[in-house]
């Protein structure tokens, strides 16, 4: 599957991530990056050189993905903390909008998890500010 097929099925299917991998096709209806995270933790072979469609990547988002050795990302809507990060580890990308930042659900500032991980230089070191951001939404 080409990723202007992906894209499509991203749209059409109204998901928030869309995954190429081995012949399986896998939709993410999560917001955020729970699914992205999921996936790396208890399912790997699923990223492991997938081709993925993602809505809104932001540094977090660009993390997980890179430890999970995808091959190609599209996005929509892009960081250039995420494209950065991405560029580093020379993962090709290809989006429809970069952005400075990725603003958080209410609009107010900069997504929580791009702030957690703004600092860091390498997807290994975001990891744990995400895995505790994870655990701390799932003891709500």
């Amino acid at each position: 599957m080409d990723i202007i097929e992906l894209v499509n099925i991203l749209h059409m299917e109204n998901c928030s991530c869309a995954i190429w991998s081995e012949g399986n096709l896998t939709l993410c209806h999560k917001r955020g990056i729970i699914d992205l995270y999921s996936l790396l933790t208890g399912h790997p072979s699923v990223l492991s050189d997938a081709k993925i469609a993602d809505k809104v990547i932001g540094k977090g988002a660009a993390a997980l993905m890179i430890l999970g050795k995808v091959k190609s990302v599209y996005a929509d809507i892009i960081s250039k903390p995420a494209l950065d990060l991405f560029r580093k580890y020379m993962i090709e990308v290809q989006y429809r909008e970069l952005v400075p930042n990725i603003i958080n659900r209410s609009g107010t500032g900069i997504c929580p998890v791009e702030t957690l991980c703004i600092d860091c230089n390498t997807a290994k070191e975001c990891f744990p500010y995400i895995e505790k951001f994870i655990n701390k939404i799932n003891q709500k």
